[in-house]
């Protein structure tokens, strides 16, 4: 019935990933910021990441939530770590293992059609994201090495930041394709944190490491997440949040400022500059929607310089950061590198 369509046919063309060094988006931005509605918003957005990057005391967090990386924002968020204009990433586990590790492997995403026949497309194990597809053959390798990087850890408790530092690794030692999020970030000493870490192709190789080695296991420590971002912001207590989507990573990334008043630092700033991009609505209480003048009732978010976006990341994202890219107020910006804070040893203070 279905024979004259082969897979070959559906997975041809695969998605090219945006590049917001090649065309200078500046001049537009700030027309936007002469009309109104969202166009007016994304520029006042746009002003204040700028305003991130211009603050050397400021450490720029970049939460990711939705499916990103497969829709052609890899580039982006590559090219933010690579000239120092984020300093830690909190995302959802897709972006970083389904999607860009996927990518990492050999593999790519390919376009699709949303109105294609699902049913067809489990028959050829394709995976659908609105107008994306994916081999689910090859995302079942991705599976596969996330429980050898696991096989080779000492076992124990790591947060998600240090598996991910191992995937890392793991490119770097394998020669896979070193464009990647996963393998910038480790270069670079950029944490990136995952706090639902098995809600992905990760929990399938972990469930298949610890299914295995029943004795004897890697487990990922979601409180030592909260721990490590906390830390940061204990000693980079100014800080800058760009928020795409809501969810786990956005109140994962507010939550550190109640965090570190709870261990007994009641002096601890509320996030100096906070952007979101968002669909979601706020009127049914929803997490994702809630804006971030309801985060300042909480004590997490300043309201100085604070902005909400209501636009599908795919558009809003490659203009916030093409724009903070061309203004150049990142240059002579340096890496913080986090990752290496958080090698060392804690000096504990505060209240008990």
């Amino acid at each position: 019935m279905h024979t004259e369509i082969t897979k070959q046919d559906l997975l041809k063309e695969p998605v090219r990933h945006i590049d917001i060094k090649s065309v200078d988006v500046v001049p537009l931005i700030d027309q936007m910021g002469e009309t109104a509605f969202q166009a007016r918003n994304l520029s006042r957005a746009a002003l204040i990441v700028d305003m991130m990057q211009r603050d050397r005391e400021c450490a720029v967090i970049l939460t990711l939530a939705g499916s990103l990386v497969s829709a052609g924002l890899k580039q982006v968020i590559i090219d933010m770590i690579e000239h120092n204009m984020i300093d830690v990433i909190v995302s959802t586990g897709a972006n970083i293992v389904d999607q860009d590790f996927f990518e990492a492997l050999g593999f790519r995403h390919y376009k699709g059609d949303p109105f294609a026949d699902d049913t067809l497309l489990r028959e050829m194990s394709i995976d659908r994201i609105y107008d994306t597809y994916i081999d689910e053959d090859e995302l079942r390798v991705c599976d596969d090495t996330m429980a050898v990087i696991a096989n080779s850890m000492k076992p124990g408790a790591y947060s998600s930041r240090e598996f991910i530092m191992e995937m890392g690794r793991y490119i770097d030692e394998k020669n896979l394709d070193r464009n990647s999020i996963v393998y910038k970030a480790f270069e670079k000493g950029v944490p990136i944190f995952v706090p639902a870490f098995s809600d992905c192709s990760a929990g399938f190789g972990l469930v298949h490491h610890q299914w295995h080695h029943p004795q004897e296991q890697v487990t990922i420590d979601s409180v030592k997440d909260f721990r490590e971002l906390t830390r940061i912001k204990i000693a980079n207590d100014k800080t800058g949040i760009l928020m795409v989507g809501g969810g786990v990573p956005k109140n994962f990334t507010q939550d550190i400022v109640v965090a570190a008043e709870v261990l007994g630092y009641e002096d601890v700033s509320m996030h100096t500059y906070a952007v979101q991009v968002t669909v979601a609505d706020e009127r049914d209480g929803a997490l994702s929607g809630s804006t971030l003048k309801e985060a300042s009732s909480w004590g997490k978010v300043d309201t100085v310089h604070e902005q909400m976006v209501f636009s599908e990341a795919t558009i809003a994202l490659p203009l916030l950061a093409g724009y903070a890219y061309h203004k150049k107020g990142w240059e002579g910006r340096e890496a913080k590198n986090f990752n290496a804070l958080l090698a060392e040893e804690p000096v504990l203070s505060g209240n008990s």
